[in-house]
């Protein structure tokens, strides 16, 4: 598990050069921030999952604080906020104002939500934000509860996939 992830993650020096993390320096130099174990990864690819849908600006910025705060692999964190990136923004955000219009019991106005997206797809962030204001409420909520179960479910399934991972390999030490 522990190679695959050095595979995956960005390298502390990346991170350390990342424009929004450099004014972090000496926090940086924790080792503890780069550990690779169960614990520390499920923390940060939580985090990262849960910062990624709930801000749509400056995520990675958000995680690394809170990595650094609750003592989770920063690196993690900051690869986990992927999970929202200008490919997803458009179906996280219309499927985010569904869901929080379906929880307000509001009315879904299509032209609000498609409005939304060319706005984002367009790649003009004054005109999203503005988009985004109009839409209000049920596009807050829904990013919201994105980011607390998208979050827990991040944490959650690190667990469960490196125990098994730890699990599959005792056992094939058991076996030979």
């Amino acid at each position: 598990m522990r190679q695959f992830l050095r595979r995956w993650i960005p390298t502390e020096d990346t991170l350390r050069a990342h424009p929004s993390l450099r004014w972090m320096g000496p926090l940086l130099r924790r080792p503890w921030l780069w550990q690779l174990n169960r614990r520390r990864v499920a923390l940060g690819a939580g985090l990262g999952v849960f910062f990624g849908f709930l801000i749509p600006v400056l995520q990675i910025l958000g995680a690394a604080v809170f990595a650094v705060l609750l003592r989770a692999n920063l690196p993690v964190a900051a690869a986990a906020t992927l999970v929202s990136n200008p490919l997803t923004y458009a179906p996280i955000f219309v499927l985010a104002y569904r869901t929080g219009s379906a929880l307000l019991g509001a009315n879904i106005e299509p032209d609000q939500a498609e409005a939304l997206i060319e706005a984002v797809q367009a790649q003009d962030e004054r005109s999203w934000i503005d988009h985004a204001k109009a839409v209000g409420k049920p596009l807050f909520l829904g990013l919201a509860v994105f980011a607390v179960v998208g979050g827990v479910v991040a944490w959650a399934t690190v667990h469960v996939l490196w125990t098994l991972a730890v699990w599959w390999r005792r056992r094939g030490r058991r076996r030979r």
